[in-house]
């Protein structure tokens, strides 16, 4: 999952991301509302979290640019206004969920984690795919009965793959979707992960490298090692 985080507090906006990387969840951070729509306009994002008191383009016109825009982006709107009417408010501007400050870092997670899933309702909460019982929200991962132990970073890039039904993932996409924007995209990070993600995994070998175009989950009996 990646998120974006709109927040002009830097020490709770840094808190916030460094929290969500260890619950497997990549954050980029924006700190006022020019920022935020920039990265918006380059970023596929799963939800948007929003302070709606910042700096430039307040975090409701935010709110209203994700709604027409028609991509159905989760909204949760993360802010001191507690009375009534301020959440009422919120929810009539498209927000799908309301956490006031100051907050739990675990509830931000479990809250996250609800709104991914009503995302991709159509998807079972644990995903299974040849052989693999994948359970997002406990971070557990089983082959064939067998608990496999993974890193964070291991387990976002196999919630990635297995959330594409044995499609392809290219480099690229792991990247934006498993690490943040300070990600260099020049780097090696996805290879070395996918390849000790595969043999985390064991044999026979179930992540395929699919040579000049990306990743898959391997559904049948090739064997496209790379």
């Amino acid at each position: 999952m990646r998120v974006l985080v709109v927040e002009d507090e830097p020490f709770l906006a840094e808190a916030i991301r460094d929290g969500l990387r260890l619950e497997a969840i990549a954050a980029d951070v924006a700190g006022e509302g020019d920022a935020a729509l920039e990265l918006l306009g380059v970023n596929a994002y799963d939800i948007a979290v929003l302070d709606r008191d910042i700096p430039g383009p307040s975090g409701d016109e935010i709110a209203r640019r994700i709604v027409a825009s028609g991509s159905g982006m989760p909204i949760l709107m993360l802010t001191a206004a507690d009375r009534l009417d301020d959440k009422a408010s919120g929810f009539e501007l498209g927000a799908d969920d309301y956490l006031t400050k100051p907050f739990d870092l675990q509830e931000l997670v479990l809250r996250l984690r609800a709104l991914d899933r009503r995302r991709a309702y159509n998807r079972p909460p644990v995903r299974e795919l040849a052989g693999l019982r994948l359970d997002p929200f406990r971070r557990e991962v089983y082959r064939g009965g067998r608990y496999v132990a993974l890193t964070r970073k291991q387990f976002a890039v196999l919630e990635v793959l297995v959330g594409a039904e044995g499609g392809v993932v290219s480099a690229e996409q792991l990247l934006e979707r498993a690490w943040d924007e300070n990600a260099d995209p020049f780097t090696n990070a996805v290879r070395i992960t996918v390849s000790a993600l595969r043999k985390r995994l064991g044999e026979p070998w179930l992540i395929a490298t699919v040579p000049g175009v990306g990743y898959r989950i391997d559904t049948g009996d090739r064997d496209e090692r790379g």
